[in-house]
């Protein structure tokens, strides 16, 4: 890991899923964690309940650890920045910042302290809509906190300054002298079982397993030399920056691995078009999905059940997965398949198994030095685990901050890419329920599930309902500037006046046909989580 930076670049959480048990204050952002990760909402709700943790909730809807929460921020979609600089705005003028822990462990406070001056509360109330006092109360609650976690998920990230959000969470643990502490730190929640141990293993643009840069010649030379290739030193492409590439005629060809952007993808008219137009499309899944459809060469892959290796979770733990069943039909192990194709086109990628890989793991990456086959057997392990006598990581940056001083950075609010105006009243969010899975490829072929949570629905206020004419259970047109859906409407309290919200997993009526592709600069993630839309009477 090349600092604290890093950490939050992977994705990966500083600290670990049980210390948040035992933090003193906790805020939860753009999270919905008791639909979107269960098991950890349980150890939130053991803090609250059975240790008298503070809950703060700074979410647009109502979800279920409101009912928890000793404050609840409603604020506006995509106004995050906004709020977290008045929080620290509060803290600074009230002299409740780690002044011994800045002085030490930190550098360009000077910086963040000049960018926040201006973020009153009363004047961060005018952009969020949260009152001035509940701001107030929610500063003196992580500054005056032993141990204060910071827990978020992609409605954080998802927005064309999500970058800023995540650096403005990052600010903030570090004024109140959490990072590094146990039951702190700054925890991104990972939306799927392996999406970091896929990080780590470098299924990212710009770097090699262990989020070496392929930029850094010594990197490139390092893995070049054990793959016995010639590897590219610029960065490559996100996905929507790649459909974007098929549309413009430099990309010809794609390898979509256990992905369905046919359905997961914003704006999805464009990004069906870039799948229907790119002259060879091949899928590889354990399902037929909606982007396989659309595949020239399907390759079935296999089930976590049906597979040796192993997953990385949120925490960075890494955990050895069995094969329990094997797989149905012409279905193989992943590694063979491309293993296979990487053989037919002049690569002599040699593996035997899973064992094997794992131990290049083990050479090649600092992080998973010490996570070998043999320990895992008995044990689960997280990194950084450079050796084999390493017991593995429980937190990060213990003692200094692995860069040497953690960094402030000045960050100023910049709205969202689409905001509300006559012809779109609306904001537009996105997000999951409980009950499905994603994109719905497993969890929609269960009719169990199907009964509980088989409709798909938007939230509409009450108060918006009724300017409307829209009762409950209406079926409703939804527009934005990229398409139009309908879908049954379902009325209460759970989002505010002026704002929609609709989960995406169901095919019958992809809200990703309505959502903004815009990027954010940095991170090249889009902005699911802010759009204008137009709402009527179906």
């Amino acid at each position: 890991m090349a600092g604290l930076a890093a950490s939050f670049g992977s994705g990966a959480m500083t600290n670990s899923i049980e210390e948040i048990e035992f933090a003193n204050a906790i805020l939860v952002t753009g999270s919905n964690t008791s639909e979107d990760h269960p098991v950890i909402a349980t150890r939130i709700k053991k803090a609250v309940k059975e240790h008298g943790a503070k809950l703060v909730v700074a979410d647009p809807r109502r979800i279920d650890l409101v009912d928890f929460a000793a404050l609840w921020l409603r604020h506006r979609p995509g106004t995050d920045v906004a709020l977290f600089n008045s929080i620290m705005h509060v803290i600074i003028e009230e002299g409740l910042e780690a002044k011994q822990y800045i002085a030490e462990r930190t550098e360009d406070f000077d910086a963040l302290k000049e960018a926040v001056r201006e973020y009153t509360p009363e004047f961060a109330e005018k952009i969020t809509g949260v009152p001035a006092k509940d701001i107030i109360e929610a500063a003196g609650i992580a500054a005056k906190a032993d141990a204060f976690s910071i827990i978020y998920a992609m409605g954080i990230t998802q927005h064309t300054h999500g970058t800023d959000n995540v650096k403005s969470l990052a600010n903030l643990s570090l004024l109140t002298g959490n990072i590094g502490r146990e039951s702190g730190g700054v925890n991104p929640l990972r939306g799927q079982n392996n999406v970091q141990g896929a990080c780590d293993m470098g299924a990212l643009p710009n770097v090699f397993p262990g989020y070496q840069k392929v930029s850094d010649p010594t990197s490139n030379e390092k893995f070049a030399s054990a793959w016995g290739t010639e590897l590219p030193d610029k960065p490559g492409l996100t996905v929507v920056e790649m459909l974007n590439g098929v549309i413009a005629g430099d990309i010809k060809a794609l390898y979509i691995l256990g992905e369905n952007p046919a359905l997961s993808d914003p704006n999805l008219n464009h990004s069906r078009e870039g799948l229907d137009k790119v002259d060879f499309l091949v899928v590889q899944d354990i399902f037929l999905t909606e982007t396989a459809k659309f595949a020239d060469v399907v390759l079935p892959g296999v089930s976590f059940a049906e597979k040796d290796g192993t997953f990385t979770n949120t925490e960075r733990r890494v955990q050895r997965v069995r094969k329990a069943i094997n797989p149905p039909g012409q279905a193989m192990q992943d590694w063979w398949i491309i293993r296979e194709i990487a053989k037919r086109m002049g690569s002599e990628m040699n593996y035997s198994g899973p064992l094997e890989i794992t131990r290049e793991i083990n050479e090649l990456t600092p992080s998973y030095a010490g996570i070998t086959c043999d320990r895992l057997d008995t044990c689960s392990l997280q990194w950084p685990c450079p050796s084999d006598d390493h017991p593995g990581t429980k937190f990060l940056h213990q003692g200094q901050c692995v860069r040497g001083k953690g960094k402030f950075h000045a960050v100023k609010y910049i709205e969202s890419d689409e905001l509300p105006d006559k012809d779109f009243p609306l904001l537009l969010t996105t997000g999951r329920v409980l009950h499905q899975f994603h994109t719905g490829t497993m969890t929609r072929k269960s009719n169990a599930i199907e009964l509980v949570a088989g409709e798909p629905f938007v939230e509409v206020s009450t108060q918006d309902a009724g300017n409307l004419g829209i009762s409950n259970g209406d079926v409703v047109k939804l527009r934005s500037r990229r398409g139009e859906i309908s879908v049954n409407a379902v009325v209460g309290s759970m989002v505010a006046p002026g704002v929609v919200f609709m989960p995406f997993h169901y095919s019958e009526a992809p809200v990703n046909f309505l959502t903004n592709d815009k990027l954010d600069p940095v991170a090249k993630i889009p902005e699911f989580k802010v759009c204008a839309v137009a709402l009527e009477k179906g």
